[in-house]
């Protein structure tokens, strides 16, 4: 039998944050402030934000989308990593989620860097003009799950060869690997995972952190 990834108990998740984490005083701040919310489980851990900050800096991306941004922690953490010269778009629809965003990153001297559009993603996508196509550096992905399909379809046609989807929430707590679990959400993530894996397009890799992290990069 393989080795299998080392299940993290709280003590060891501790030990992970300490050991690792850098995580700016903003940033734990508004991490705080989600964490009251009573959908506090929509924002992503501060290990997952760091790494995909790591992952923009090896890119060396300076345009990035965002699908799905709620407080804006994801949106901060990649905008944080991106160049003076950096943009990155950012999806959402609620103005009550992102109000809290926008007073983050006003606050970071980062509102130049991030332009929001509230609307559907999908509409928001495409009305993206032609020669938007093959210009992203780096994709994120993570709001309504039954249209991640569609997200990464979008995503593919957007990115450059060599640029990077990153699409959260891909093990949904484990449902995934469940034949009980036959929610709507679940069943359209076992199939985008099947895809993915099958999908000569990209080189691909389900990464275990947080709640899985499928990361898709396009040939």
């Amino acid at each position: 039998m393989a080795n299998q990834t080392l299940p993290l108990d709280q003590r060891l998740y501790e030990y992970l944050l300490a050991n690792s984490l850098r995580e700016p005083e903003l940033l734990r701040r508004l991490r705080a402030e989600t964490a009251k919310l009573p959908c506090a489980d929509l924002q992503i851990s501060p290990e997952q934000g760091q790494f995909m900050a790591l992952l923009i800096e090896l890119l060396g991306a300076r345009k990035a989308l965002e699908i799905g941004t709620f407080t804006g922690y994801s949106a901060l953490w990649v905008a944080l990593a991106l160049p003076a010269d950096g943009r990155l778009l950012a999806c959402d629809v609620s103005a009550e989620w992102t109000a809290v965003a926008r007073r983050y990153w006003a606050q970071a001297g980062l509102e130049h860097k991030i332009e929001l559009r509230l609307a559907p993603a999908l509409e928001t996508l495409e009305a993206l003009p032609a020669s938007e196509l093959g210009t992203y550096d780096f994709i994120f992905i993570d709001a309504d799950k039954g249209n991640y399909d569609p997200y990464y379809e979008a995503a593919l046609a957007l990115l450059r060869p060599g640029g990077l989807i990153a699409l959260d929430n891909t093990l949904r707590g484990g449902k995934v690997a469940d034949p009980a679990a036959a929610d709507p959400d679940t069943l359209v993530m076992r199939a985008l995972n099947v895809k993915i894996h099958g999908d000569e397009r990209v080189s691909a890799s389900l990464v275990p952190i947080a709640d899985g992290l499928t990361l898709a990069r396009k040939r």
